[in-house]
């Protein structure tokens, strides 16, 4: 049985595509900062459960909605909702469905911002597709504008079961 040994130009070939492809990537310069996009991942967030090289965390900035409070952005949202198809596991409205009801209070991973931002932008085990890469930050933003605009449930929701 005799090996094939590829020809000499082509593995000179595949070894210098993938320098070039990071050279035009990073704009001839690896010392250069590629352009910024529009779909750019957030500041730095800190994140304690995760395992720190050295003990020592990342600093991470604290995530603010800019957003917060405006209807116009929250109706926006609501659209957003449903163009992303978030509603196809939250349910209409964000009332829950085979996903969590997302307007009742109770999350699974920290309600403030910062925890939503992380649940849609980076996604959850177990079924929470990351969507940062597809909205970006500031369709998160808006997607949290509108989950917070959602009116309150009219049952509070259980907060413990009762002792029998």
């Amino acid at each position: 049985m005799k090996l094939r040994t590829p020809k000499p130009g082509r593995s000179h070939v595949a070894r210098l595509a993938i320098p070039a492809a990071l050279l035009l990537a990073y704009g001839g310069s690896f010392g250069a900062t590629p352009a910024k996009s529009p779909l750019a991942p957030p500041p730095g967030i800190q994140d304690a459960a995760r395992l720190a090289a050295g003990g020592m965390l990342p600093p991470g900035t604290p995530l603010h909605n800019p957003y917060g409070g405006d209807a116009t952005v929250a109706r926006a949202g609501a659209a957003l909702f449903t163009s992303m198809n978030c509603d196809g596991c939250h349910g209409a409205d964000a009332s829950g469905w085979v996903g969590p009801d997302l307007g009742d209070g109770r999350w699974r991973y920290g309600g403030s911002d910062t925890d939503v931002f992380r649940s849609i932008f980076y996604g959850r085990p177990k079924g929470m597709p990351a969507f940062g890469g597809v909205v970006g930050a500031d369709g998160v933003w808006v997607l949290i504008t509108y989950l917070r605009s959602l009116p309150a449930p009219a049952d509070e929701p259980t907060e413990s079961w009762p002792q029998r």
